[in-house]
């Protein structure tokens, strides 16, 4: 299931930020079923911000739904900070989000050097980059008598409010307005740097110059969509600007899709809350966010033997290769071995949704090609509730048929490093979702992999 991104402004709808203008078009590779093409940046942002949208929903202090509802204090000083510019309130509140969650007093680390305030600034970049006056010292012993404050009442309140108005003027990160005026100068500034909206917000993160470092190893620094930077790139593909921009850490190369995740966020919280509540409902079911490809009943889930013997006669499941080295595949003697406790054919334990399969097969080939190596271990495939509860097992998305499991035992540093490259580029096109389970990957697929595929 893909979120669209809807981005509304007050002044009515705007396409999707960062989608690339005319020019010099980018055309999919034979040798990677998942590369690029200009054709269709729209449909790839779209989904690299569905794709990564999990973590908003897990790592949100209070959940998704208290976030937005914190951020969306927010939007009046957002609106008022970019009037007469043309930054995008909704991508500046979307910033908001994934920053802070909307806690204008939050600090990132130990200590007030570090990164603090709605958009998380660091006390270096506030004085030296964005003309903030910071008195460390008095801000540093604010925040420690703000962090022990233990007092009660009208009158505790009173002291509590009065060491938050200290602290706002001694280190004006602390202060919502002047913070978000800063954020909007940084913003200016890394637009003007890079012409572009979608790099200057992915700058944010990186750094104008890691960013700019990326572009040189891509093309000889001239700016490109975000989206083409991320997907044109790959270990066999502009490999230097890649390892570049995946090797930033902190998830930096995925920091705007997961702001334009938040835009839709906000979106369904102040038109859709029902919505929202469910999509948070079904991001939070499972380690890795599978429920969202495939929520309850959608596709049903298999209960016995009978119903996935049934199943394959109409196709819906299909057995694994019997050529699984020709693949790169190699299946577990471990496959259904808990099917004589149900009375039933280890063979039904032995397949997937056709679409699945392919995706399976595609992805060994792939890692095989980048890495030199194979085989990729299949450790388990479908599994009916009951076959389930026999084996003490609690996944329903196995009962799909879309959900599978690779074992986590590599031939090569080589193959481990280009299972996880596959793994986050699937993720990022919202094709799969993955999550570790102590020896194995869970792995399930989206039901649209085939139509992505064209």
């Amino acid at each position: 299931m893909v979120l669209i991104l809807v981005l509304l402004l007050t002044g009515g709808h705007r396409r999707i930020p960062g989608a690339p203008p005319g020019g010099v078009a980018v055309e999919a590779h034979s040798t990677d079923p998942f590369s690029y093409a200009t054709s269709r940046a729209v449909q790839f942002t779209e989904r690299a911000a569905a794709g990564n949208a999990t973590v908003l929903f897990t790592k949100s202090p209070g959940g998704a739904l208290a976030t937005a509802e914190r951020v969306a204090r927010w939007r009046p000083l957002i609106d008022a900070a970019v009037k007469g510019t043309r930054i995008d309130p909704s991508l500046l509140e979307g910033l908001v989000f994934v920053e802070s969650a909307g806690r204008p007093g939050v600090i990132a680390g130990t200590s007030v050097t570090d990164a603090a305030g709605l958009t998380q600034i660091l006390a270096s970049t506030a004085t030296s980059l964005l003309g903030m006056h910071i008195n460390l010292a008095r801000s540093r012993s604010l925040t420690n008598q703000i962090e022990s404050f233990n007092g009660s009442g009208k009158a505790g309140q009173r002291k509590l409010a009065r060491l938050v108005r200290e602290r706002q003027a001694a280190d004006p990160r602390f202060d919502p307005r002047a913070e978000i005026d800063a954020t909007v100068r940084y913003l200016q500034d890394a637009e003007r740097t890079f012409g572009r909206e979608d790099l200057a917000f992915a700058s944010y993160h990186m750094g104008i110059g890691n960013l700019q470092s990326v572009l040189r190893l891509y093309n000889g620094g001239h700016p490109v969509p975000y989206v083409q930077l991320y997907f044109d790139t790959a270990p066999d593909r502009h490999g230097a600007a890649f390892h570049l921009l995946q090797g930033f850490g902190d998830d930096s190369a995925l920091y705007y899709w997961r702001i334009l995740g938040a835009v839709q966020i906000m979106h369904l919280y102040r038109t859709d809350r029902a919505q929202l509540r469910r999509e948070i409902s079904w991001q939070l079911a499972d380690d890795a966010g599978g429920t969202m490809l495939h929520p309850p009943g959608d596709p049903a889930r298999w209960s016995t033997p009978s119903q996935l013997s049934a199943a394959y006669g109409r196709h819906e499941l299909v057995p694994l290769p019997s050529n699984a080295s020709a693949l790169g595949l190699a299946y577990d003697s471990s496959l259904g071995a808990q099917a004589r406790r149900i009375s039933a054919p280890r063979s039904l334990y032995r397949g997937l949704r056709p679409v699945a399969l392919h995706e399976l097969e595609v992805l060994a080939d792939r890692i095989r090609a980048l890495s030199g190596a194979s085989p990729l271990r299949v450790a388990s495939t479908v599994q009916d509730l009951k076959y389930q509860q026999a084996a003490g097992l609690a996944q329903p998305l196995a009962a799909t048929g879309w959900q599978f499991e690779i074992a986590r035992h590599y031939r090569s540093g080589a193959q481990a490093g280009a299972f996880q490259e596959l793994l986050d580029r699937l993720q990022s096109l919202d094709l799969i979702a993955w999550a570790p389970d102590g020896g194995v990957i869970d792995i399930t697929v989206a039901s649209d992999a085939q139509s992505w595929r064209g």
